[in-house]
């Protein structure tokens, strides 16, 4: 390649990334009326910046070809920071290794960009072979807390590479590029999707955790629990509840965990969540909501049935199908909510709502009758008001 032709092919490709990255998002005309999904995802492996993929040293890389390939942008945790929709991102290379990632964006819906570098994560005592699914926290103590799966390889399996440990990695920044490692949650089970409550509870830190049995499996862990923590620097869970069941035959059957921190509005905790059930193409992976009392925030005072949002279209398709997963969001000083989901393990997006729209739909939505006669019964009742609706 001659070096014209190499400066006009790398152009061309600094203009192609252009203009993915200031593409216009526009909304999707129908919808269920709860949310407004978009037409396009907001990140994908092809926003990453560049710099990151290609040598461009002409007589490094006559070829112009990716030196790193990176895989996925997913499960990203949220923060509304210095004005700007802020996305920590789990970045997949093709190395199968997650990093974190910064991406901001004006408004919330395109235009995000990474920030130049990727964050550089301190370490536990003991390395972790894979970080991911960064939750964050602006708690009350002043810090913001990034809190994250750990996974490191079982060494008690030394013959089996698929075995693993997963625990709660914590860390906490005051301007989300340098971070502070602090030690990991300590715990009976293994821990995934912990979540830090975002207000002292009783003078504590208070966690959202998924205790289980194995890395992948729930096994004995019932659901979502609840734990207080004296120290956040040395994090211990020494008691632990249930708080959000999981259930036979629902969309949470096989397993659940809390996605982002509960956001706090005049009639409760808003808290978004994802459930797990078995089917025929493997786990099938779907949010759903439900809301926990001001003044008790481990007390449920309603969840509607059945999910929240699921895959459409193209996001059934990707890395792992059949999946949405959600460890983000931001409510706006004027009621607007920004939803960031991952679909597929692959790519994100967002859907917007308000908070008056979602505190209707998890106070008026029908709960899960766990039968069908109960369903049916439910369903009658609504087609029953509508013909008297239609009548007055």
């Amino acid at each position: 390649m001659t070096t014209s032709s190499f400066s006009s092919k790398l152009q061309a490709l600094r203009e192609h990334h252009e203009a993915l990255l200031t593409r216009k998002n526009e909304p999707e005309a129908w919808g269920n009326g709860i949310y407004t999904r978009y037409q396009y995802p907001i990140l994908t492996a092809e926003h990453t910046p560049l710099e990151w993929r290609y040598d461009f040293c002409e007589q490094d890389n006559p070829f112009l070809m990716q030196r790193i390939m990176m895989n996925a942008t997913l499960n990203s945790g949220a923060i509304k920071w210095h004005g700007k929709y802020c996305l920590v991102v789990r970045v997949e290379g093709a190395d199968r290794k997650s990093f974190f990632a910064v991406a901001e964006s004006p408004n919330g819906i395109d235009n995000f960009r990474f920030w130049p570098e990727p964050i550089t994560m301190p370490e536990d005592v003991i390395p972790a072979t894979n970080i991911y699914d960064m939750r964050l926290t602006a708690h009350e103590d002043g810090w913001i807390y990034g809190v994250f799966c750990a996974e490191r390889h079982d060494d008690s399996q030394p013959g089996d590479l698929s075995a693993a440990t997963a625990t709660a990695g914590i860390a906490r920044t005051k301007d989300l590029i340098h971070w502070d490692r602090l030690p990991d949650l300590k715990s009976k089970s293994q821990q995934r999707n912990v979540v830090l409550h975002p207000e002292f509870v009783d003078g504590k830190y208070a966690f959202y955790t998924r205790p289980q049995d194995g890395f992948i499996d729930a096994g004995s862990g019932g659901g979502i629990g609840w734990a207080l923590v004296d120290d956040i620097t040395h994090a211990e869970v020494k008691e632990e509840k249930i708080i959000n069941l999981r259930h036979y035959h629902t969309i949470m059957e096989v397993k659940n965990g809390e996605g982002p921190h509960p956001i706090k509005t005049p009639k409760g905790w808003l808290h978004l969540a994802h459930g797990v059930r078995g089917c025929a193409s493997g786990l099938r992976y779907v949010l759903y909501m439900y809301m926990t009392a001001l003044d008790d925030p481990t007390r449920v005072i309603a969840q509607p049935g059945g999910y929240f949002l699921v895959p459409q279209g193209e996001e059934y398709i990707g890395d792992v199908m059949n999946v949405v997963f959600s460890n983000g969001w931001i409510a706006d000083p004027d009621g607007r909510v920004f939803i960031y989901y991952a679909s597929s393990d692959t790519r994100m997006h967002v859907a917007t709502s308000t908070i008056d729209r979602l505190v209707d739909y998890c106070m008026n939505t029908p709960a899960d009758g766990f039968a069908t006669g109960k369903s049916v019964e439910t369903l009658k009742k609504l087609i029953a008001k509508n013909k008297e609706t239609l009548r007055a």
